[in-house]
């Protein structure tokens, strides 16, 4: 294996930055769904209260992966959350890989892809509760 000398020593930086963007893009989400969940749900086409749901599941799990509290748990919540956003673009609103017809759902792919690192390795030791 071809390693850079030194590179590993910055695996719990990585990973703690790793953490920190993906609470906050799914914290900013779920604070924008928690923020107007009606004018959310009739864009998403889903009900007001699956609406909140969803909004503080994802604002929870962005709590969890900042703070390294339950992190693994945070990020088994969103990939469930991201299969979830999955199945709408492709079953509901018959959308493309990239996005054919509109948005696609790589960026749901990368996010499940990142939060299986998370979840696989824990986030990391720089955390509160470090598994």
């Amino acid at each position: 294996m071809l390693t850079i000398p030194g590179a590993t020593q910055y695996v719990d930086w990585s990973l703690l930055i790793l953490r920190l963007v993906v609470a906050l893009v799914f914290g900013t989400s779920g604070w924008n769904h928690l923020k107007s969940p009606r004018k959310r749900a009739e864009s998403l086409g889903m009900s007001v209260g699956f609406t909140v749901f969803l909004g503080a599941t994802e604002l929870t799990a962005a709590i969890g992966l900042s703070l390294g509290v339950l992190a693994q748990w945070a990020a088994v919540g969103l990939v469930v959350v991201m299969l979830g956003a999955i199945y709408m673009k492709v079953a509901k609103w018959k959308t493309g890989f990239w996005g054919e017809k509109s948005m696609g759902w790589h960026y749901e792919v990368l996010f499940i892809a990142v939060n299986l690192v998370i979840l696989c390795t824990g986030g990391g030791r720089l955390a509160l509760m470090p598994v």
